[in-house]
């Protein structure tokens, strides 16, 4: 399916330099979604993102993560400070959209729509060094590894808000299931904290003929996931949120042999710190306690992932306004409820204020797709949005690093 510009969700809206090079830009996402490139190899990607932001006339800095990229445009002399940010990793997930662009690197896919959310900020870059209508500083941070390596955080070490300071830093993402080209907000704890912990329960193997002579592993790791499940339904709040999942486990190779020992994996999640440091303790606690009941130890090694995305409230009241100014409420999703996924702009939102929002990627049929959600082989971000998100990045940029007076 080609792209046409009457394509696009909120053509009347649309900011002229955006529309007219709208198609340009989907092209160019088309070619980004083609050669998918995973965490902290986004070097192809990097690479033309450099470029093309160099050609318009941006400062580009390079290094920051690896294959980070942040492009900065300063003019007159406002001292108001603003951050863009788009994330550009793809997933190891082998695309069967069959779309003419589909990737062409086996078992990798951009099955989340970085491919778009970069070239939404490429084409709001290109709209604004052409307008060129602002005071102030403007830094498009170009971030990789979003999907669990943490460059986000990896940025903020490196030195991110030291070099290129801001006052404020906003970031999107598509959202399937929900109206294309519509723009959702949340104050406050938008989505959940993420950690990961491994457990590995060490018994003493045997022959599963003689149990009563073995340590049993396979049994206190069945017990201890049983046991798990009562955290959340027993320590936390009923009105807070918490979710203890329990996604592999593995352990022996025949079923007549006890194994030495099993290894489980889970991701923890809350909204709250407290409760985030709670489910640490007590899943710590309980493994323990589990194992020595059933004569086996456990170890437990706890990765401290993603905090909660927390949302500064008056940045994000000035993001929505900025959406209802331009569109009306109209281009403004119904109030949003928290989500339990998590994302690494929140580690940008720990050091500077700022706000996360989504744009509805569309319902029901878009491309061969089926418009299904995230992560999923059959996923395609829907150029439609493309043009009127980049135009938001405009009209927020005009409102945050307005000329004084």
């Amino acid at each position: 399916m080609t792209f046409t510009i009457e394509q696009a969700a909120g053509l009347d809206k649309l900011v002229p330099a955006v529309r007219d090079h709208a198609t340009d830009m989907v092209a160019l996402r088309h070619r980004i979604h083609a050669h998918p490139e995973l965490a902290y190899e986004e070097f192809a990607t990097s690479d033309l993102v450099a470029e093309r932001l160099q050609a318009w006339g941006y400062e580009v800095h390079r290094g920051l993560a690896g294959t980070g990229v942040v492009g900065t445009l300063k003019l007159g002399h406002g001292p108001r400070r603003l951050g863009l940010r788009a994330d550009m990793d793809a997933l190891p997930i082998h695309e069967t959209t069959g779309l003419p662009y589909a990737s062409q690197v086996p078992g990798r896919m951009h099955a989340c729509g970085h491919d778009g959310h970069t070239a939404i900020l490429l084409a709001a870059a290109r709209a604004i060094a052409q307008e060129r209508s602002f005071d102030g500083t403007l830094h498009l941070i170009f971030q990789p590894a979003e999907e669990g390596l943490g460059g986000g955080r990896r940025m903020v070490q490196e030195g991110l808000f030291e070099l290129f300071p801001c006052d404020a830093v906003f970031a999107l993402h598509n959202m399937p299931g929900f109206p294309v080209g519509q723009f959702g907000f949340k104050e406050g704890s938008f989505m959940a904290s993420s950690d990961s912990v491994i457990i590995t329960v060490t018994g003493r193997g045997g022959h599963g003929s003689s149990p009563h002579l073995a340590a049993d592993p396979v049994t206190a790791a069945a017990y201890i996931i049983v046991a798990l499940q009562t955290i959340v339904s027993r320590n936390v709040d009923p009105r807070d949120m918490a979710v203890v999942s329990v996604g592999a486990i593995q352990g022996g190779d025949a079923p007549n042999v006890i194994p030495g020992s099993v290894e489980m994996r889970l991701t923890a999640r809350a909204y709250r710190p407290e409760t985030r440091a709670m489910l640490r303790e007590r899943i710590t606690a309980l493994v323990q306690a589990q194992a020595v009941t059933l004569g086996v130890t456990a170890e437990v090694d706890y990765h401290w992932r993603y905090p909660a995305l927390v949302n500064d409230v008056a940045s994000t009241r000035f993001a929505r306004q900025v959406a209802v100014d331009w569109l009306g409420e109209d281009g403004l999703l119904p109030p949003l409820q928290p989500l339990t996924g998590s994302e690494d702009f929140s580690f940008m939102l720990e050091h500077c204020p700022g706000s996360y929002l989504i744009v509805g990627n569309g319902e029901g049929e878009h491309h061969a797709t089926g418009g299904c959600m995230v992560h999923n082989p059959g996923y395609d971000f829907n150029d439609a949005m493309l043009p009127i998100a980049a135009s938001y990045w405009v009209q927020l940029v005009r409102r945050f690093l307005a000329p004084a007076g």
